[in-house]
């Protein structure tokens, strides 16, 4: 999982401070193991299923925009060659060429809105050391 960039945080069951989760921080959250708090190190740990639902969303994601320009690309060369052969005029092209565009950049949107989220962080029922 890539957490480039992600803007995801954390709120600490102990201190109450949220903040901007590391990538080792996702890390551990991934593999469900607890780690400390920056401010008040003590451990914590995300357990709430619905909160693990959202967060192991994010793989899929990742792969959006890839997935996007690879259709947007190939609906823009589609719509090229029927101009091209002639089932489509000129201006038909231009409107579906920027329909496409404008959907790509709403697409990116959504999915950049739904990768920053704010975790509720819970202390670790036990940690082994």
């Amino acid at each position: 999982m890539s957490f480039a960039k992600t803007g995801i945080q954390g709120r600490c069951a102990h201190c109450q401070r949220t903040l901007l989760l590391k990538a080792w921080q996702l890390n551990a959250i991934a593999i469900n193991e607890a780690f400390t708090c920056s401010h008040c190190q003590k451990f914590l740990q995300l357990s709430d299923p619905k909160q693990i639902k959202r967060f192991n969303s994010l793989d899929s994601v990742a792969m959006l925009k890839a997935s996007l320009l690879v259709t947007i690309c190939t609906a823009l060369l589609v719509a090229l060659v029927l101009e091209w052969v002639g089932i489509l005029s000129v201006v038909e092209q231009l409107n579906f060429s920027l329909l496409a565009i404008f959907v790509y950049f709403i697409a990116l949107r959504f999915a950049r809105q739904r990768q920053h989220m704010t975790l509720l962080l819970e202390a670790a029922r036990a940690h082994i050391d």
